[in-house]
């Protein structure tokens, strides 16, 4: 299910009806009256974004370099950070050598006719090549953006432009981010406050999935805790959702090994099969007892009831045997198995104090800050890579 609301300037969800086509007259005196018609405005300006030929620059954006047209002048006049990134004067050196690259650039360009000049002289004919110009400032620019999404960036330019955005679970995080990126204050605060009401069962997975990317900014580290403690209380709820497994796999570890998880312990076990037979579906060299063993750590087999430990776990042979007589044994005499035998890391984890705050991890192979746990042996990368802790 999406949820969305569309927010215009004032940060208000509803449109003002008004006198004539769209617009508003909001002063009235006896000899003067001011019309106002944003929502036209608003729409003629998403039609000049929305048309390259009247645009002065291109951004190629995400990883697949998707086109994203603007104008230079709105942006700039909108966000004072697009103002310095496109209009501040480059220093001497990068002017120099930028000049110096288009020269040789149209000095090439320029060969052909140069080699036509030559045949028309030795006809007998003069011709005068035309000096090399400097590029003007109002030629079309482009820039690549590879720090958000394609989807993300595009409702930042249409904000800029128009003044209203539809913000959208799947995309909050990063539009959000983007907007505290460029200085548009107004922007973030309204996907600050959205995405406090917007947090339940049905976005709680499209926000973690999301939040993955956009970690090392600084408003989603906060808003990664709200999600987290709102899964914490719909545990069950959320372990049943199709969309849990489109979640990474350590951000799956991340949620099993909360302690403040209120899940019963066959829901977790049920929760990592439906996550294991997906991923498996998508990686062809992956094995189904070794995907779904990475995460028997996290769950208390001792505490599903024996008649659906014989009944649904054991039968699917993914669980080791000693865990499942282990699990048995402790049901009919606590006394008789070692604790840490039931689950040996859990009880290692838990001498040694818990540490659940999302942290920054750098990847040497490479890939984004991550979400990750102190409490685990073993983090996973966002390219599902497992890398060992090194304490």
């Amino acid at each position: 299910m999406e949820y969305g609301v569309i927010m215009d300037e004032a940060g208000t969800s509803a449109s003002t009806a008004g006198a004539g086509a769209g617009g508003e007259v909001i002063e009235d005196e006896s000899d003067l009256s001011k019309f106002e018609n944003k929502s036209g405005l608003a729409e003629d300006m998403k039609f000049l974004a929305s048309m390259p030929e009247l645009c002065d620059i291109t951004f190629l954006v995400g990883d697949s370099r998707e086109p994203v047209c603007a104008v230079k002048a709105v942006l700039a006049a909108r966000s004072r950070v697009f103002y310095k990134i496109l209009y501040q004067a480059p220093s001497p050196q990068r002017k120099k050598d930028s000049t110096e690259k288009l020269r040789l650039f149209l000095k090439r360009r320029s060969e052909p006719l140069l080699n036509s000049q030559s045949s028309t002289s030795q006809r007998g004919y003069t011709q005068q090549l035309a000096p090399i110009q400097e590029p003007q400032p109002h030629q079309h620019q482009t820039q690549i953006i590879e720090e958000f999404e394609p989807d993300v960036f595009r409702q930042l330019i249409e904000y800029i432009h128009t003044g209203c955005v539809t913000l959208q679970p799947r995309t909050l995080l990063g539009v959000m981010n983007a907007a505290d990126y460029y200085g548009l204050d107004e922007l973030r605060r309204a996907c600050f406050g959205f995405v406090q009401c917007c947090i339940n069962v049905d976005t709680v997975c499209a926000l973690l999935a999301s939040a993955e990317r956009y970690i090392q900014y600084k408003c989603t580290k906060s808003l990664v805790q709200k999600v987290l403690e709102f899964v914490d209380e719909h545990g069950n709820d959320v372990l049943n959702l199709g969309s849990f497994t489109l979640l990474p796999q350590h951000v799956v570890r991340l949620i099993l090994a909360r302690e403040e998880l209120r899940a019963d312990e066959f829901t977790k076990f049920q929760a990592v099969l439906m996550w294991s037979k997906k991923y498996c579906d998508n990686n062809s060299n992956s094995n189904l007892k070794d995907t779904v063993g990475s995460f028997l750590e996290f769950i208390q087999f001792h505490k599903v009831p024996a008649n659906v430990l014989m009944r649904e776990i054991y039968p699917l042979t993914l669980v080791p045997y000693d865990i499942i007589m282990n699990a048995l044994a402790y049901q009919a005499d606590p006394r008789s198995v070692d604790p840490g035998k039931l689950s040996p890391n859990r009880v290692r984890r838990s001498a040694q104090g818990r540490s659940m705050s999302v942290q920054s991890s750098t990847d040497p192979l490479g890939s984004n800050t991550t979400l990750s746990s102190s409490e685990s042996s073993e983090m996973v990368s966002s390219e599902g890579h497992p890398k060992h802790n090194s304490n």
